[in-house]
This record gives C-alpha cells, sequence and structure tokens, in this order.
C-alpha cells in the first residue's frame, strides 16, 4: 500500500504515544502490564479525547440544534465543527456528506432500512434508484461482518430481491476476477468490507467501484478496519455509502458514522423518523429536512461526537501515515511468527502487503476459547470467537479463531508475548507439532 512509503513511528515514539493513553499510563509500569492486542475490536483512548468529552459535559453541555440560547450555540458549534473534522478525515467534500449513527452497524442499517422504504415515497430525487423488486440483486462477500451482511438478507427478504455473495477462497480472501465474475446488469447493491476484521484483508475499492458503476451498482463498504489505520478518501474511492465506528478510532462508544455521496443521500429515504428531522408536520403528513439532519431524529449523542472529533484531531496530528508504516511491520512480524511455528494456521493472506493491522489464526487441536483463556493468563488480550463472521469461518472449516489486532500504540514487546503464548498454549494443552 502507498502508506507504507511514509517513514515508520520509531519505538521511542510509540512509548511517547502510548504516554498519552491514561490506560497504558496507568498499566505500563506494573509488573503483570497486559498487552492490550484487541484494538480491532475497541481501541484504548488518548487522554486528549477523555478531556474533550469531560470538558463539553462540564462547561457545555446543552440540546443542539433546539433553541436561540447562547448555550444551544455553543453546543450546535462544537458538535457541528466535530461533523466537519470527521469529514475532512475521510475526504468528504462537505460536512453534510456526515451522518451521526450509533455506531458502524446502525450505519449501515440506516441505508439498508432506507432502502426498504424506497417505494414510502419519503425520498428525495432519484429515490427511484433504490427501487429493488424480484429479478433483482444484492451483492456482498462470504467474508463480511454480520453487520454488512444481515441487512441485506433481510432487505432482500422484504423486496424479493436475490441475495447473491461472492464465496471466499482457501485462505478467506476474494479477488478482483471474483468480483468481475459476480457482478451482474441486475446487481443493484454491492456490500463489502475495506478491509476484513479476519483476514485483515484489504480490498481494492477504487476499482471494486469502477465494476460496480458498470453495471449501475450502488457500492455500500465497511470501513470499520480502515478508517482507524490507513488514510482513507472516499471521495477519491468514489464509493456511495461508507460506514465506521468511533470507538474503533480512539473515539468514544455510541458514535457512529455514515458517509454518502450527496446525490445518494439526498435521494435515500429516511427509515427512522420523528422530532428534529422534519420541517413540517400536519395530522396527516411530515416533511423531512435536508440530509445529514434528516437521518438523526431525536436526542443526539453529544458529548461522544465531540470526542470523536477530537479523536480525528490526535490521529491526524500522530500522523496515520506513519502509524500504518509501524503497523505494517508489526503486522510482518506477527504473519511471520505464525507461519514459522508448525500447527498455527493463520487465517488470510500470508503476503502481509496485503493485510493491515490485524491477524488472526487457528491453533490446530486446541479450541480458541481456550487459547484466549490461556493468552489471558498470561496478560495477553486478544479477542477469540467468530468475529461476528460466521460464515467466513465456516467457509474455512472452522468455528472460531484468536486475533490479535495492533494499533499506533502496539510495541513489538507485545507481539512477541502474543506470538510467545501462543506456542506456550500449544505445550500446555499437548498440541505442539513438529518441524
Amino acid at each position: 500500500m502507498e502508506t507504507m512509503s511514509a517513514r515508520a513511528f520509531t519505538p521511542a515514539e510509540v512509548l511517547g504515544l502510548r504516554a498519552e493513553f491514561p490506560y497504558f499510563a496507568a498499566h505500563d509500569l506494573s509488573e503483570s502490564a497486559p498487552a492490550y492486542l484487541d484494538a480491532a475490536a475497541t481501541s484504548q483512548r488518548p487522554a486528549a479525547v477523555l478531556d474533550a468529552e469531560r470538558h463539553f459535559l462540564e462547561t457545555s453541555n446543552a440540546a443542539v440544534h433546539r433553541g436561540t440560547s447562547g448555550a444551544v450555540g455553543a453546543a450546535t458549534e462544537a458538535f457541528e465543527g466535530a461533523r466537519a473534522a470527521v469529514a475532512a478525515f475521510v475526504g468528504a467534500s462537505t460536512p453534510e456528506q456526515i451522518v451521526w449513527a450509533e455506531n458502524a452497524t446502525d450505519a449501515l442499517n440506516i441505508v439498508a432500512l432506507g432502502i426498504g422504504e424506497a417505494n414510502a415515497g419519503l425520498g428525495g430525487a432519484g429515490s427511484e434508484r433504490f427501487l429493488l423488486e424480484a429479478g433483482d440483486e444484492i451483492l456482498v462477500t462470504e467474508a463480511e461482518h454480520h453487520a454488512n451482511l444481515i441487512p441485506w438478507q433481510r432487505l432482500a427478504a422484504k423486496t424479493g430481491a436475490t441475495f447473491r455473495f461472492i464465496p471466499v477462497r482457501e485462505d478467506g480472501t476474494w479477488t478482483l476476477d471474483d468480483a468481475r465474475a459476480a457482478l451482474t446488469p441486475r446487481t443493484k447493491i454491492f456490500a463489502f468490507a475495506h478491509v476484513s476484521n479476519v483476514t485483515g484483508f484489504v480490498a481494492p475499492v477504487a476499482e471494486l467501484v469502477e465494476l460496480a458503476r458498470s453495471v449501475g451498482a450502488l457500492t455500500v463498504l465497511d470501513a470499520c478496519q480502515s478508517v482507524p489505520h490507513i488514510p482513507v478518501d472516499f471521495s477519491a474511492l468514489g464509493v456511495d455509502f461508507a460506514a465506521f465506528s468511533g470507538h474503533k478510532m480512539l473515539g468514544p462508544n455510541g458514535i457512529g458514522v455514515l458517509y454518502g455521496r450527496p446525490e445518494a443521500l439526498a435521494a435515500l429515504p429516511p427509515a427512522r423518523t420523528g422530532g428534529s428531522a422534519i420541517t413540517r408536520v400536519t395530522m396527516e403528513t411530515a416533511e423531512f429536512m435536508p440530509p445529514p439532519l434528516r437521518f438523526e431524529p431525536g436526542t443526539q449523542p453529544v458529548s461522544q461526537v465531540v470526542g470523536l472529533g477530537a479523536a480525528v484531531a490526535f490521529l491526524e496530528q500522530a500522523d496515520l501515515a506513519r502509524a500504518a508504516a509501524r503497523e505494517h511491520e508489526l503486522v510482518e512480524r506477527l504473519v511471520a511468527g505464525i507461519i514459522e511455528t508448525p500447527g498455527l494456521r493463520l487465517l488470510g493472506p500470508a503476503d502481509s502487503t496485503q493485510r493491515i493491522a490485524l491477524t488472526a489464526v487457528s491453533v490446530a487441536g486446541v479450541h480458541a476459547h481456550d487459547v484466549g483463556q490461556f493468552l489471558d493468563e498470561q496478560g495477553v488480550l486478544v479477542r477469540v470467537g467468530h468475529h461476528c463472521a460466521q460464515p467466513l469461518h465456516r467457509a474455512l472449516g472452522i468455528t472460531s479463531s484468536t486475533r490479535a489486532s495492533v494499533h499506533l500504540t502496539t510495541t513489538e514487546d507485545e507481539v512477541d508475548r502474543f506470538l510467545d503464548a501462543l506456542r506456550g498454549a500449544q505445550r500446555y494443552f499437548g498440541a505442539e507439532v513438529s518441524a
């Protein structure tokens, strides 16, 4: 990836970054300091993010977009300032392309449920593009997180469209040629992950968008595992919609983001309705605000939004391209250590240039939950299970795996502790394999 041309953080710079995170400051001096390798599930937060949210709540808390008081004005300015910051961070041309959601799952459901309302007359100009009927096709991949799978299954069932998927190969990946073969003139929606949360595989988004456009299909991108780790420009990639979560990118829980092209958002019907999303209401009808407010009914997660704005500022100041280069070095170390150990099966590409941020592994003869418990006793914190990707694990012939994920604060020592603990688990459970 082109971000690998950036100069990676030095170990000393990583330690300097860790000092800005209260979690690491509290644990690193302990003799039993944990190796935190679960950023793909939830990242730790720097003090700047915690302080921004706390400061807002202590000094500026008020209902945004409601009333004319100075307090409301100040709160709204902070709220919309964060929207502008996030928009710039992901390459949106205007802040109005950013819709706040509860999380990425919620953001993806906003799109799927909205498309399901296309025949209700609530969409803007061009909403007929979202109409689905028998014979139309919704395409995903077998590698998707359930959040980018189940909403499309349900949409197909509701509309009569055909639900199809691109099968994964032996290593859990799929290719541009696989997508080319699966896309047809009947494909109306193509939803896929920028980066797999199991294999770390990086999809060629721009090329896939071009293929989808050639058959008239909308593209929906799950960007949860890309936005926190590499510079992303959604406008340049050309996707119609994209979703990501705050809690994976050093931000608060309870805040997610839906990005949309202006025309796509303007046409998308709002599936959830209520106060603050409307312009005029009678006892018979309602008229809706333009995006993004039409998709944000009810009381907003204001302090979480402010915290996410602070997380974006932290990532920008840290230099995400240099962080990506550093994380690539750590992933290379993980991949090499797994491949050279008999009895460990790496899920995803062996070529570390095709993946980012994480590795998942299956330990021959040992259930992932047992591996996870052993690692936990060694102070190595990882994710075990199916990672909300049951079809992918099933395709790989396993039910679960052990995943280690890195972020800009991860050290070589943490990676080595994970690899040593995996080998220790093999010995403990009598599952060592001779070379």
